[in-house]
């Protein structure tokens, strides 16, 4: 159903589109996704940039850019062996007027899902994220991709009239918002990240 082989059933898929008022440049966003997996190379220690698989050797920090642009992940493994994985998905724009590469980030939210020892797969709430959380990755993202700059996450003075919000969803088990609201955004006025039916 969603593109991947019959032993993925079962495992949560994300879905975070962006609604935009704008055409053109002005609503031309990118999603930079990192995950930590206690399968990975750092057992779970780090997270690691999570780019598109057809564009692993992109020099781009984005796994998806373009007007409006969908953020679909459909995570799964062939094994259901004990496993703890979190995603952190962000947002960003690179201003067109801007001579050198740069990656403003508006908003974020993590997701994931966990296998126990049963192999029961149970998916993570979405929760939004702060600027805190883009800090820590901006060490990692600078070393991946050094053609790039990468701003500190900060609220704009007033919000931007253009733009309005993110939606996400969490499919597979339906995944609420920690703390039961109806969206998560930190930046007032800002983009929201909000769950889909």
């Amino acid at each position: 159903m969603v593109g991947k082989p019959a032993g993925a059933r079962g495992f949560p898929c994300c879905s975070a589109g962006v609604e935009h008022p704008a055409q053109g440049y002005r609503a031309m966003f990118g999603w930079v996704q990192l995950v930590r997996s206690t399968d990975s190379p750092s057992n779970g220690t780090a997270f690691e940039m999570d780019p598109f698989l057809l564009f692993e050797d992109a020099t781009s920090p984005y796994a998806f850019f373009g007007v409006k642009p969908m953020l679909f992940d459909a995570p799964s493994r062939g094994e259901r062996s004990p496993l703890a994985w979190l995603a952190h998905c962000f947002l960003a724009q690179t201003p067109v007027e801007d001579t050198e590469r740069h990656v403003v980030p508006l908003t974020g939210f993590s997701w994931g899902f966990d296998i126990d020892d049963t192999g029961r797969i149970t998916p993570r709430s979405a929760r939004a994220l702060a600027p805190p959380d883009w800090d820590t990755h901006r060490p990692l993202l600078h070393r991946r991709h050094p053609g790039w700059s990468f701003s500190q996450w900060q609220p704009p003075e007033r919000p931007d009239p253009f733009l309005r919000q993110a939606r996400g969803a969490v499919g597979g088990r339906r995944s609420g918002l920690a703390g039961g609201g109806t969206g998560v955004g930190p930046l007032p006025g800002g983009p929201r990240v909000t769950p889909g039916g």
